[in-house]
Order: structure tokens, then C-alpha cells, then sequence
């Protein structure tokens, strides 16, 4: 990643994760675990196991530029690790070295490290995702009755608040923290099945409580079976991925469009130069909405890279499998910058209610059309009022003249039976809120 962009469209913790030293301490927690449960078994000399486990306890016994060398040799840096764990320990005490790795293959260290890693991650997007929704609530209080025009089809609708748009989104993130919660009893799972995931290396009357104390050790669940070429819990957090940054794009897609200078009702937190334009000096640019934007762009195409490594040949796989090793790294790194830009964005959005409300009078009435025309439905039918208010509207616009003025000199409306006084409270865009503080409340009532 560019040291320009690193900070903007990586996320710095997730990408520590995924670096070179963060996945070889992973596989070296997979052998120190083996090599320490097989021997508590008796599967493995107890002496061998500690002078494994001693190794395997500081990456930086590791020689990454000679794993690099042999991982470029060989395809797969697993053995190259192996053999030098073995040299090493053998070094140290000649023999014990022989029994690391034992009855485990390559694909069973790559794919448990890859969870461990993808647990970290997570467990970063999960606190970003509790602090958006912490924000999130805050603001939807602060705003749950301040007035604001909702937009159909980019044109104004009818009036809402601002807290029930925002609510809207925050029980959106609340979904999605209950589907984290949901899927990591599925993410988080053991691989260790040896060659084929028979666990055929191993005595029968030992490998499955192997199995089972390898996932107990690593804090993980232990398989129902081997899933080699089972890749369907990786694109079931690529697809949550896809999900998570998207609506974090339709929160920034929405903030970009109140933002442009006809309608002005938020702006993107305050920096000094934040957005300025090189040759505009009056520019103040969305900038962490169009990364927001453009980073779940790449995840939703990486979710479906992740979708394609799930056709996988047989039991072990010849090429599907590398595809997660490019994309795993970047669609989570990717996700961490997402919530970190709609962290900041959400926490230092700044509201404007006077534009708002300015921007609610600027169809002269015409937002409340349908209130209007509920109004007089009792009275004249609803089809003949949607008809008449219909036409009122064109005037309005083509006249640049008040709907309520109209109204009042219309006699179709006025024989309806309704005051000047109800047309008025019918025309006032703060009376046509329907139930968008009561919904603002409920929604802020669920824990």
C-alpha cells in the first residue's frame, strides 16, 4: 500500500494483521498449539514439544527473506516455515525438531492462521461498528423532531425528521452487528484433517481429541468435518463485508447529496483545507464520503472474487484457494477504512436545521400535497382531490406562488368544508411529520 494512502484507504491495526510477521506468528501459534496438545496425548515426546513450542513462541526466529526465497520455490510458505523450525530446534536438541508438523498438512496451518487473523479483524470491525451505532443513537435523539424533507426519486416527497433518516440507518447497522454476532460461531473454526481431512497420519484412537484440543488451545470450534475445499465461511464474511461498506456507502452517498450548495442541510466534519480545491477557493469537497464510496466499491467486486474461490476441485484445490490469499488481505483492510471514514463522519457530521427548514419552504407547499389532499378526501374523494391538489401544484410551480394562496381561492377546495385555519395547519410542513419522532423513539428503545 502507497505510504500516501495508507492512512485513507487501509486501516492500519487490520493491515498490521495481514502483514508478512502478522501471518507467520499465526502459523507458528498453530505449530507451538500442536506440537504442545500431541504431546500432553502422548502422540509426541514432551522435550520435543517445549523445544518446539520455546521456538515457536517469538516470530522473529524466523528468517522472512529466506521464507520469502522458499516460499517463491517451493509455492506455499507452510514448508518452507517447517524446515526451518526443524533446522533450528534440531540445532538445539538433534531430533525434536522431527516432530513439528506432526500429522497436519499445509492447507490445515493456512487455513487456521487465516482465522485467526480474520478473529483479530473482526474483532476491530466490531468495536467500529459499536462506536457507529453508539454515534448513530446520539444523533437520531438529538434530531428525532427536527424537521427535513425526504427525497423520492431526488425530488422532495413529504416531510420527515432528520432522527427518523438517521434511525432508518442505524437499525441497518443494528442488523448487521446481530449477523457478526450470528456468523462467527461459523467463521471461527478449526482446520486439521491432514492430507485429504481424515486425520489419517494420526493413531484413530487419539486424532479426534486432537482435533478437539488444537480448537480448544486456539480458542476456536473444532470441525464437524474437514472443509478444505469448503470455502463457503470466508464468502459468508466477504458477503458481510459487502453488505457492512455498502451501507456505509448509502450513508455517504445521502451526506454527499445534502452537502451540494443548493441544499446545504449537513456538512462533513471541519479540517483546515478539508476538501479544498486547488484552484476553487470556495470548495469544501466530500472527501471521506467519496472513500467511503470508492472503498465498497472494491469490496463488493472483492466479495465476489471470494464467491469464485468457492468452486474448488475435489478435496484440495488447485488454484481457487490462492484467491483468498489476495483478496482476504485487502477486502479486510479495505472494510477497516471504511467504518474508520464513517466513524469520523458520523461522530463530527454537523447539521444545519435552519437549511432544512428553508429547504422545506421552497416548493411553497407543495412537500404537503398529499396532506392536503388526504385533507380534503373525506370531503370531496380522494381521487378528485389528488386531481384538483395536482393541478393547484403545476400552478404553484409555473405561478411561483404560495399552494396556500391557491387553495384558499379555489372553489373546489373550499367547498369541501375546510377552514383557512385547517388549510393552514394542513400547509405548515412541521404538522405532516407522521409518526417520525414516535418510530425515532422505538427504534432507540432496542438495545
Amino acid at each position: 500500500m502507497s505510504d500516501i494512502f495508507r492512512n485513507i484507504l487501509s486501516h492500519q491495526e487490520v493491515a498490521a494483521i495481514w502483514s508478512d510477521v502478522g501471518r507467520t506468528s499465526f502459523y507458528l501459534e498453530f505449530e507451538r498449539a500442536l506440537a504442545l496438545v500431541q504431546s500432553d496425548l502422548g502422540i509426541v515426546p514432551r522435550e520435543a514439544a517445549d523445544a518446539i513450542a520455546d521456538f515457536c513462541s517469538d516470530v522473529s526466529n524466523i528468517d522472512l527473506e529466506d521464507l520469502r526465497v522458499q516460499t517463491e520455490k517451493i509455492g506455499y510458505p507452510v514448508l518452507g516455515l517447517v524446515k526451518q523450525i526443524v533446522h533450528h530446534v534440531n540445532a538445539k536438541a538433534p531430533g525434536y525438531g522431527e516432530w513439528v508438523h506432526w500429522g497436519a498438512t499445509t492447507q490445515d496451518v493456512t487455513d487456521t492462521a487465516t482465522v485467526l487473523q480474520l478473529r483479530q479483524t473482526v474483532d476491530i470491525i466490531t468495536s467500529s461498528l459499536d462506536a457507529i451505532i453508539i454515534d448513530l443513537r446520539n444523533l437520531a435523539d438529538i434530531h428525532k423532531a427536527t424537521p427535513m424533507a425526504a427525497r423520492s426519486n431526488l425530488q422532495q416527497a413529504v416531510p420527515v425528521t432528520f432522527g427518523f433518516k438517521l434511525a432508518r440507518l442505524l437499525c441497518t447497522f443494528q442488523r448487521h452487528h446481530e449477523r457478526l454476532l450470528q456468523l462467527k460461531h461459523r467463521l471461527f473454526v478449526l482446520q486439521f484433517g491432514g492430507a485429504a481431512g481424515t486425520l489419517a497420519t494420526l493413531p484413530a484412537d487419539k486424532a479426534l481429541k486432537c482435533q478437539a484440543a488444537l480448537a480448544q488451545a486456539l480458542k476456536l470450534a473444532a470441525p464437524e468435518i474437514a472443509w478444505h475445499t469448503e470455502r463457503d465461511r470466508f464468502a459468508e464474511l466477504a458477503g458481510f463485508f459487502a453488505l457492512l461498506t455498502g451501507t456505509c456507502a448509502k450513508f455517504a452517498l445521502d451526506t454527499k447529496l445534502l452537502m451540494q450548495s443548493e441544499v446545504g442541510e449537513v456538512s462533513e466534519p471541519f479540517y483546515e483545507h478539508r476538501g479544498s480545491s486547488s484552484t476553487m477557493p470556495q470548495k469544501k469537497n466530500p472527501i471521506s464520503c467519496a472513500y467511503v464510496s470508492a472503498i465498497a466499491t472494491a469490496v463488493r467486486q472483492h466479495a465476489t472474487a471470494i464467491c469464485e474461490a468457492m468452486v474448488a476441485d475435489h478435496e484440495r484445490s488447485t488454484g481457487p484457494w490462492e484467491v483468498e490469499w489476495i483478496i482476504l488481505p485487502e477486502i479486510c483492510t479495505l472494510t477497516g477504512a471504511a467504518l474508520k471514514h464513517t466513524q469520523e463522519l458520523v461522530a463530527g457530521l454537523q447539521v444545519h436545521p435552519e437549511a432544512m427548514m428553508k429547504n422545506l419552504n421552497i416548493t411553497k407547499g407543495g412537500i404537503v400535497a398529499e396532506a392536503v389532499m388526504m385533507g380534503l378526501a373525506p370531503q370531496i374523494g380522494r381521487q378528485v382531490a389528488h386531481d384538483v391538489v395536482y393541478e393547484l401544484c403545476r400552478q404553484s410551480a409555473e405561478k411561483n406562488v404560495d399552494l396556500l394562496h391557491l387553495l384558499r381561492a379555489d372553489e373546489r377546495v373550499m367547498s369541501g368544508g375546510l377552514s383557512v385555519e385547517q388549510l393552514e395547519q394542513l400547509c405548515d410542513p412541521k404538522n405532516y411529520l407522521g409518526l417520525s419522532v414516535e418510530m425515532v423513539e422505538r427504534v432507540l428503545s432496542y438495545e
